[in-house]
C-alpha cells in the first residue's frame, strides 16, 4: 500500500486552456443568468433611484464567470 500524502505536490500544475466545451457552457450559463440580471439591474435601479454601476450584461457575464469553472472543476 502506498502512501501518497507525504509526497504530495505542493504546487499545482497549470490548466489547460479553455476549450470548446467550456464556451459552450459558459454561453448557455450567460444566456441563462441575462434576463435575471436584468430583473434585479432593474429592480435596483428603481429603488435607489439611479444605475448601478454594474448593466445586466456585465452582471451575467461575471455570474457566468464565476459558475462555469465550478461545473468543469466537478
Amino acid at each position: 500500500m502506498t502512501d501518497f500524502t507525504t509526497d504530495a505536490p505542493l504546487v499545482r500544475e497549470k490548466t489547460a486552456p479553455p476549450t470548446r466545451e467550456y464556451y459552450v457552457y459558459f454561453g448557455i450559463i450567460f444566456l441563462a443568468t441575462l434576463p435575471l440580471s436584468v430583473l434585479t439591474w432593474t429592480l435596483t435601479a428603481a429603488r435607489q433611484m439611479a444605475l448601478p454601476d454594474k448593466g445586466p450584461v456585465a452582471r451575467a457575464w461575471t455570474q457566468a464567470r464565476i459558475i462555469t469553472p465550478h461545473i468543469f472543476s466537478a
